[in-house]
C-alpha cells in the first residue's frame, strides 16, 4: 500500500478485475493550483486545455486517470457529480463548476475491451477515496503493460506506481499509470542502448498503442506557470526510465498540483519532481504486490 502525506490529498480506485480496466481518482484539497504538459503523440484527455498558464482558471478539484483510451474519459462524469453534490468547484453565477482533469490509457486489447470506465465507476472511485491506497494492476492501472515496443510477446505487466519524496517541509508526491510503448530503461552507455533498441524494435503496428499519465502534488506554493515548470521536469524522469519515451503511439501526459502549504523554490522542486516521476515508473513490476 502507498500513503499519501500532502495534506487533504485523497486517491480512489475502480478496478474491474475480469475486464481488466478501471480508474483512478486523485482529489486535491480546494485552492490547488494545477498546470501539466502532454509530450506523446495520442493523447486522450479532458479539460487538458485549461492547465495552459495563459487560460483564466487556476483551481483543479481533482484528476481522474482510466482506462478504456477515450471512451474512459466517461468516469470525469462520475466525479464531477460527486464534487458538485458536495458544493465544490468553480464559482459561477449559477453555482459551482467542478474542475476535472481527466487522462486516459489504451487498455483496449487487453481483458474485455468492450467494458469500459463509466461515469458511474468514476464516482465509486471518488467515493473510495483515501491517504493509503493499492498500487499495481488496480484502477487506471489494471489494465496496463509496457516493453511493447518489441512486440507483443515481449510486453511486460504495467500498472501504477508511487513515490514521494521529502525536504524540509516540502514533500513532493507522483502516482503514474505506466502503459508504454517502451519498457524500463537499464542504466548504462546512451548509445548502445540507443542501437540495440532501434535494432530490436518491431515495425509500427496497431499494436503500438499506450500512454504513460500521471499526477505530481506539491505542498509548495506555486504559480499556475511554476506548475507547468514542474510538468516539464516530471517528462525528463519520464524519458530517464523508459526507453523509448514520448513516443507517437504514446499519450504520455503529466498534470502537476500544488496545494499551497510551504514556501519553496522552484528549480529545487522541478529537481524532486523529475526524481519522484521516475522512482514511480522504476516501482512498477518491481513491487507488483504492494
Amino acid at each position: 500500500m502507498a500513503t499519501v502525506t500532502v495534506e487533504g490529498v485523497r486517491v480512489g480506485h475502480h478496478t474491474d478485475a475480469a475486464a481488466r480496466t478501471g480508474c483512478t481518482v486523485v482529489r486535491w484539497p480546494e485552492g490547488t493550483v494545477a498546470s501539466g504538459e502532454i509530450r506523446g503523440g495520442a493523447p486522450a484527455t479532458r479539460e487538458f486545455a485549461l492547465l495552459d498558464p495563459q487560460r483564466r482558471v487556476d483551481r483543479v478539484d481533482a484528476v481522474v486517470l482510466c482506462g478504456g483510451s477515450a471512451f474512459g474519459l466517461a468516469a470525469a462524469d462520475g466525479v464531477m457529480n460527486v464534487l458538485a453534490d458536495e458544493g465544490v468547484g468553480f464559482p459561477t453565477s449559477a453555482g459551482v463548476v467542478p474542475i476535472v482533469v481527466a487522462m486516459s490509457i489504451f487498455d483496449l486489447g487487453v481483458g474485455d475491451g468492450g467494458v469500459r470506465p463509466t461515469a458511474a465507476d468514476g464516482e465509486a472511485a471518488a467515493r473510495a477515496v483515501s491517504t493509503t491506497f493499492a498500487t499495481g494492476a488496480v484502477g487506471a492501472g489494471a489494465g496496463a503493460t509496457m516493453a511493447n515496443w518489441m512486440g507483443a510477446d515481449h510486453a511486460e505487466p504495467g500498472g501504477i506506481g508511487w513515490s514521494s519524496v521529502a525536504h524540509a517541509d516540502v514533500v513532493v508526491e507522483a502516482l503514474v499509470v505506466v502503459n508504454a510503448v517502451g519498457g524500463r530503461l537499464v542504466p548504462g552507455p546512451a548509445g548502445p542502448r540507443a542501437i540495440d533498441a532501434v535494432s530490436r524494435w518491431v515495425r509500427p503496428t496497431d499494436d503500438h498503442e499506450n500512454t504513460t499519465i500521471g499526477v505530481v502534488t506539491t505542498n509548495a506554493v506555486l504559480s499556475k506557470a511554476d506548475c507547468h515548470l514542474l510538468a516539464q521536469s516530471g517528462h525528463d524522469g519520464l524519458a530517464r526510465a523508459l526507453l523509448p519515451a514520448h513516443t507517437r503511439y504514446d499519450g504520455d501526459a503529466l498534470v502537476v498540483g500544488a496545494t499551497g502549504a510551504v514556501e519553496a523554490d522552484v528549480d529545487h522542486l522541478r529537481v524532486l519532481t523529475a526524481a519522484v516521476v521516475e522512482d514511480a515508473i522504476r516501482a512498477v513490476g518491481a513491487d507488483a504486490s504492494a
